[in-house]
């Protein structure tokens, strides 16, 4: 049995720091250590998600009975039975009324969080309100990404004019969280940003901006006391005109 809810959420993202576990669960990383410092447990449609996101067994999440994963005779049932109901679902038409195949699509969570295309957002509460369709052979073919390790979030500020904009929503990679060159979305302590990003010798990264009024500045990753995080690398972008 695994000693604490802390335990056993880390053990299911191995590779991740917990303000990247919090963001893809839908909670501020503050809530979440506050859950770990306290000894208690999320709300329940945080557990849902936890159990949606990793497939883990929401008995062995709240207690520690059992395993993490059901064994793979469950696992086959539940897909019988979730196969089963999808065949008595309604027909679902596009606004010509015309028949749309729902399995074609990925559902991406939106969360209210802003990333500051400026000099930082501070975001006490990340909660997914919505989602987001996007076509599965897009995300496979084109990102070749895991629909699980994406969210959408939005941009804040005016920092990166011109290549993303204010009100922008920009749809992150969660799983491509190590240092790198591109746009990137970064928590500095409680600030969450948006940015160019450089990789650089020694475990440091150069930030710049699109707008020549925010002057570039390096942080260092490379530290395990460092405050800073790749939340993950920014692969598309929508905008209302």
């Amino acid at each position: 049995m695994d000693n604490s809810f802390k335990d056993r959420l880390t053990s299911l993202f191995p590779n991740d720091k917990i303000s990247t576990i919090a963001l893809t669960i839908g909670m501020s990383s503050v809530g979440l250590s506050k859950i770990f410092s306290k000894g208690t447990l999320p709300k329940a449609e945080t557990l849902i998600k936890i159990n949606e996101i990793t497939g883990c067994d929401l008995r062995w999440l709240m207690t520690g009975t059992g395993k993490p994963y059901p064994d793979s005779n469950q696992a086959k049932q539940t897909i019988a039975v979730e196969s089963k109901n999808l065949t008595n679902l309604p027909a679902i038409y596009n606004v010509l009324g015309r028949p749309v195949d729902i399995d074609e699509f990925v559902f991406i969570p939106y969360y209210e969080v802003k990333a500051a295309a400026g000099s930082g957002y501070y975001n006490s509460d990340e909660n997914n309100t919505s989602v987001l369709a996007f076509r599965k052979y897009w995300i496979k073919n084109n990102l070749r990404a895991d629909p699980k390790h994406l969210s959408v979030i939005t941009v804040k500020g005016d920092s990166m004019e011109g290549v993303l904009n204010d009100g922008d929503n920009i749809l992150v990679n969660h799983a491509n969280n190590k240092p790198g060159s591109g746009l990137y979305v970064i928590r500095i302590g409680e600030d969450l940003i948006v940015k160019r990003v450089q990789s650089l010798p020694g475990g440091r990264l150069l930030i710049t901006s699109a707008n020549e009024a925010y002057a570039p500045f390096e942080v260092d990753i490379s530290s395990p006391a460092s405050d800073v995080s790749i939340i993950g690398r920014v692969e598309w972008f929508g905008r209302y005109i």
